[in-house]
């Protein structure tokens, strides 16, 4: 029997910008419910964006993510017994959506700043093709192309 089509649900745009892409990353940001302090993370990051790169931000959020946003993963499959990692490309949503995680993780980690600074920080550096999410991408792919031999695993 057919598994019932998922209907996807469409954000909405967040209130300063109108881009669904930032309303979006503002409900990753937040934590325990509380979107206005969210809010204030990701809009404090852009003006500080604005400030240091005298440009768009909501531009440079959009190259940030295009630029994190992996081509290939790999995933774990069971064959005879044995695991292998083989590579696959990834879904569009999926790559915002690891775009989104490892950005803010990158934020996250680094300490002695507010998030608002560390997350601007992240994003330039990202546009750049620089910092900890663009490091993580690139771990991605080098491990999919080390394991491009089990390809014809893939299903």
């Amino acid at each position: 029997m057919r598994r019932k089509i998922k209907i996807k649900k469409i954000n909405s745009p967040d209130a300063l910008y109108g881009n669904p892409s930032v309303g979006k990353f503002i409900n990753y940001i937040m934590e325990k419910g509380k979107k206005s302090a969210a809010r204030k993370v990701v809009y404090g990051s852009f003006d500080i964006i604005k400030e240091k790169t005298k440009g768009d931000p909501v531009e440079l959020f959009e190259k940030a993510i295009r630029n994190v946003a992996p081509a290939l993963e790999v995933k774990s499959r069971r064959v005879g017994g044995a695991n292998y990692q083989v590579p696959q490309p990834v879904r569009p949503e999926r790559k915002i959506q690891l775009a989104f995680r490892w950005i803010i993780g990158a934020a996250r980690a680094k300490k002695g700043k507010a998030m608002a600074e560390r997350l601007a920080e992240e994003f330039m550096l990202a546009a750049n093709n620089e910092g900890a999410a663009i490091k993580k991408k690139l771990d991605t792919h080098r491990m999919a192309e080390a394991n491009r031999a089990f390809a014809h695993f893939s299903w």
